[in-house]
C-alpha cells in the first residue's frame, strides 16, 4: 500500500476519532442538561452505537495507517515524538476501555428500564461526572497527540 494511502487512511481515521468524541460528548452533556429521561436515554444509546461504529472505526485505522506509515520510514519507535504519541494513544484506549465504556453501558443499563416520567437515579448522575471527568482526559490526550503528529517537536 502507498505512503499515500496510508495517509489518507490515517487521516479519516483522525476525523472520525476526534470528530466522534468531540461531537458525542457534546450531546450527552447537552442532554444531561435537559434533565429529561427521554432525551438522556436516546443520547446514551446514541453515544454508545456512535462510539462503536466511529470511535472504534477511528482507532482501528488510526493503529493501522499509523503503525504501517511508521514502519516505512524510520521506524516506529525512532522519534521521540512517535513514542510520545504511542504512548498518549494506548493511554486514551485505555480510558475508553476501563472507564468511559463501563460507565456509558452502565448508564445505559439504569436508565433502558425507567418507565416514562421516572425519576432518573443519583447514580447516573455519579457515572455522568466519572464519564465527563475521564472523557476531558480522553479528549485531551488525542488533541495532544494530533499536536505530536503534525509539529514533530521532539
Amino acid at each position: 500500500m502507498s505512503f499515500s494511502l496510508l495517509k489518507a487512511l490515517h487521516l479519516l481515521g483522525v476525523v472520525l476519532f476526534l470528530g466522534n468524541i468531540i461531537v458525542t460528548a457534546f450531546w450527552k452533556i447537552m442532554a444531561d442538561r435537559t434533565r429529561d429521561l427521554a432525551v438522556i436515554r436516546f443520547a446514551v444509546r446514541a453515544t454508545n452505537w456512535a462510539d462503536v461504529v466511529f470511535t472504534f472505526g477511528g482507532m482501528v485505522l488510526l493503529a493501522i495507517a499509523g503503525h504501517a506509515m511508521a514502519a516505512m520510514e524510520a521506524g516506529v519507535m525512532q522519534t521521540a515524538w512517535l513514542r510520545w504519541a504511542y504512548s498518549l494513544f494506548i493511554v486514551t484506549g485505555l480510558l475508553w476501555i476501563g472507564i468511559l465504556i463501563p460507565v456509558q453501558r452502565t448508564q445505559a443499563r439504569l436508565l433502558y428500564p425507567l418507565p416514562r416520567k421516572a425519576q432518573i437515579p443519583a447514580r447516573y448522575w455519579r457515572l455522568s461526572a466519572i464519564w465527563a471527568m475521564a472523557g476531558s482526559v480522553a479528549t485531551l490526550l488525542p488533541l495532544v497527540i494530533l499536536y505530536l503528529m503534525t509539529a514533530k517537536p521532539i
